[in-house]
């Protein structure tokens, strides 16, 4: 098997691709041939030592892939050999082959290509468990989505219309504006051009989103919570714009809001039934057309750091997926 080794973690630049041998399973192990790794912002953090799970060294990037099970380990009995698979391992993704962990791999059922697979768990677990889960949200309610053209907003637009929600969805060019009108946003909002709460003002006639699905963070935080309807819920999703905002405290109370954390991986962690429901709902929406990973591009796993410079560019719409 070949890999992108991490044997430093000071940046994209450090990552070797280097042949290594073909492990065999453990005990609750899958041997897994991959198809296909999509690109998420923590495996960047992850080489460069600053994400909040730090591998033992050396270690292969790649937390989210989707492929075929080569071998079983002892004590798997739902999964087989030939079976097409999805996966969110953490690491592990960036190369022909990986050991991942069987309770965390979803089977794939007939139809499902590895592209998409690759491109689903992360992206639609969050923003299933932030709207449905954390905010609670109703039909005929309206969400403002930040961020709106990357992976978790795409996935938050699609699962907040499939809810019967209205979406209101900014992003930073026209460009990207126009792809959340195609996956059925309601509205959108270019923020690098139009003053955001005066937008919101004038969509919202007034009242405000009811729900905010935020993973960016950055400066747009505080004008978003200042438009926030009463009894908004303010979802604090990530912070991919870098810099962790510090909000007054007084908005909340103010508007009788509410900030509400998501934090997915810990959810699937303590609430495996729950997180395994939520899983097959997806998968039904994925079969029924509700909902489809937006792939910005496919590039061969070769040209992984290619990738990495696309997605700190900030101009990939939905996801980048490595293919072999």
């Amino acid at each position: 098997m070949h890999a992108w080794l991490c044997e430093n973690p000071t940046g994209v630049d450090a990552l070797n691709w280097k042949e290594l041998p073909t492990p065999t399973p453990g005990p609750g192990q899958v041997l897994v041939k991959i198809e296909a790794a999509s690109l998420n912002f923590p495996d960047l953090l992850i080489v460069q030592n600053k994400y909040q799970m730090k591998p033992e060294l050396p270690f292969v990037p790649g937390s989210e892939y989707a492929g075929t099970i080569q071998a079983l380990g002892e004590g798997v009995t739902h999964l087989q050999v030939g079976q097409s698979v999805a996966c969110l391992s953490g690491t592990g993704g960036f190369g022909t082959h990986t050991l991942a962990p069987a309770k965390l791999c979803m089977p794939l059922p007939a139809g499902f290509p590895a592209t998409d697979g690759a491109a689903f768990i992360m992206t639609y677990a969050t923003s299933h468990h932030a709207l449905v889960d954390r905010a609670a949200l109703k039909a005929g309610e309206t969400v403002l989505v930040l961020g709106a053209a990357g992976g978790v907003g795409t996935a938050a637009i699609q699962i907040a219309k499939a809810m019967g929600a209205k979406v209101i969805a900014a992003a930073s060019t026209d460009e990207k504006c126009a792809l959340c009108k195609s996956l059925g946003a309601d509205a959108t909002i270019n923020y690098t051009r139009e003053n955001l709460r005066e937008a919101l003002k004038r969509l919202t006639e007034g009242k405000g989103p009811d729900v905010v699905y935020d993973p960016v963070g950055g400066e747009l935080a505080e004008p978003a919570f200042r438009s926030i309807a009463w009894r908004g819920r303010y979802l604090v999703v990530g912070f991919a714009g870098g810099p962790i905002p510090s909000l007054p405290l007084n908005l909340p109370l103010l508007k009788g809001a509410s900030l509400v954390g998501v934090f997915w991986g810990d959810f699937a962690k303590r609430e495996p039934q729950a997180n395994a429901a939520m899983m097959v709902e997806l998968a039904q929406w994925y079969g029924q057309g509700k909902i489809k990973p937006v792939l910005d591009r496919t590039l061969p796993m070769s040209e992984l750091k290619a990738a990495y410079a696309l997605m700190g560019s900030r101009s990939v719409k939905g996801k980048l997926v490595m293919v072999n």
